[in-house]
């Protein structure tokens, strides 16, 4: 449980710092920049410096924490630190933070000087087991999720447990609602082992199996056009209620409670559309409404979430596109489902 291979990389998981160090020192970089936020800054680039012995050829970009920093000003301000710092085509950006950095910094590095290396570091549940892997970077746009990126696959990740003990418990189950996903779409035996353990502390074996079957995905489909999209299950209603709770709500969801709701809504969907049996939809709505606190949907409009919905980039030909269950552990993708569905969906977790 040392190393995954992926996509011309390397995700390190023992001894991962040690392995950045040495990932640094072997790189002949020009100079090299962490990009971080407030927290991050504060509870994990202490060890971060630590371990990579404090050299003088680095520096500090910090933004804001939060979803609000993964748009267009905030990009344009780290582009503008890297010119002002003197980055060059030999520079590295190391993204040390969670899903919010590591999709900036890797936008901001996939296009400056149309190209520099850039590794992650990820510091919360959710950027560890999803927002790292894979080669995904974006930013929003007029809070619409992920709308402008590129794919552009990192140098290395480097996955550190000891980073999971400085997250509050919120924090923990966000990533959580991403790893039961892992098992709905592709593995029945996790989703079992998932449910009867207790994932207020998750084990690093499942953070290495989560891992493990996103990396498989992106293996065999890089770039999204096959079965990739199975990794969207619960994304296309579950990012729109995000997205509206972030513009609505003074204390926003979080990531991983977006999705869990959006999870239940199409798990509803292919109960309706795709042969998920009324038993499994049931134990999947229980098991996520024990784990997360239920929101109050029926005061949202649907209108609004279903506009939020026809504007993601997963949608073909302006018809909403979502990936559905046909069993737990088997995922059935590109299902073209209508607004009247989409809101029977949104009711069904409503009234629960």
């Amino acid at each position: 449980m040392d190393t995954i291979e992926s996509n011309n990389y390397n995700i390190y998981f023992q001894n991962s710092l040690s392995e950045l160090a040495s990932f640094v020192e072997k790189g002949g970089y020009s100079r090299f920049f962490i990009l971080t936020d407030e927290n991050t800054a504060k509870y994990c680039l202490p060890l971060l410096r630590e371990r990579l012995g404090d050299p003088d050829n680095f520096d500090i970009i910090e933004v804001n924490a939060g979803e609000e920093s993964k748009d267009i000003d905030f990009c344009i301000g780290v582009w503008k630190m890297l010119i002002d710092f003197g980055a060059d085509r030999q520079s590295l950006l190391i993204n040390l933070g969670g899903g919010v950095i590591s999709d900036l910094g890797g936008f901001a590095a996939s296009t400056f000087k149309r190209g520099i290396d850039f590794v992650h570091v990820p510091t919360t549940l959710l950027s560890q087991v999803d927002a790292s892997v894979g080669g995904k970077t974006g930013i929003d746009i007029n809070s619409i999720k992920n709308i402008i990126g590129t794919f552009t696959q990192p140098k290395a990740v480097f996955i550190e447990g000891e980073f999971l003990k400085t997250l509050p418990s919120r924090q923990i189950l966000s990533g959580t609602a991403e790893m039961l996903k892992h098992g709905l779409i592709c593995d029945a035996e996790y989703w079992n082992q998932l449910k009867q353990s207790d994932l207020t502390t998750p084990a690093d074996w499942m953070v290495y199996r989560s891992v493990a079957i996103k990396n498989a995905v992106v293996l065999e489909d890089p770039n999204e056009k096959n079965i990739r999209k199975s990794l969207n299950f619960g994304h296309t209603i579950g990012h729109a209620v995000e997205t509206y709770s972030l513009i609505n709500d003074k204390d926003s969801l979080s990531h991983g409670e977006a999705i869990a709701i959006g999870m239940i809504c199409e798990a509803y969907l292919s109960h309706k559309k795709s042969s998920l049996s009324a038993e499994e939809l049931t134990e999947i709505t229980q098991v996520l409404m024990n784990l997360y606190p239920r929101y109050n949907l029926k005061t949202a409009d649907n209108t609004t979430l279903i506009d939020y919905m026809l504007k993601d980039k997963k949608n073909q030909n302006g018809k909403i596109n979502c990936t559905l269950l046909s069993k737990i552990g088997q995922f059935n993708i590109d299902n073209i489902c209508t607004e009247e569905e989409l809101i029977e969906g949104l009711n069904y977790y409503a009234n629960l």
